[in-house]
Parts: C-alpha cells; structure tokens; sequence
C-alpha cells in the first residue's frame, strides 16, 4: 500500500452520553457517540425514547391542539 493515500490509523477512545467507554480502532483521536451498546433498548430490553431535539413532545402538541393544517379541510381553513 502506498503511504500517503490513506488516512492515519488510531487507538481511540469512544465515549457514550452514558457514561460508557471503550476503545476500537479509527481514524480520529476521540470520538463521542449518543448511544451505544450498554444503553441502547434492543441490547438493554428496557423500552428507552430517544429524543435529543424534542421531536415527540413537538408532535404531540401539535396534534393535541387539533389543529394541523394539512390535516383541516378547504372548508374548515376558509372559515
């Protein structure tokens, strides 16, 4: 292989938002991930949401209050 067209190659550190590290092989340093084997649902079997931009509260209030525009009909928005 010729040297200069690959990427360095590192011992790095992962670390979750858990709490959880570990170490595998990359071409970072460092990297820092959201969720990973110790804290994700399928690998825990507990039932876990995750919502890092709030996306379900947003969809829940916006369908609570009944009014969702594309679901209204032309009647409706015209009165």
């Amino acid at each position: 292989m010729k040297s200069e067209g690959h990427p360095n190659y590192f011992q790095t550190k992962v670390t979750c938002s858990c709490g959880n590290t570990f170490t595998t092989g990359s071409t970072r340093k460092e990297l820092k991930i959201d969720i990973c084997s110790a804290c994700h649902p399928f690998y825990t079997g507990k039932l876990k949401y995750v919502d890092t931009a709030g996306r379900i509260e947003k969809f829940q209030s916006k369908f609570a209050a009944g009014t969702y525009a594309s679901l209204q009909s032309k009647k409706a928005k015209k009165k």
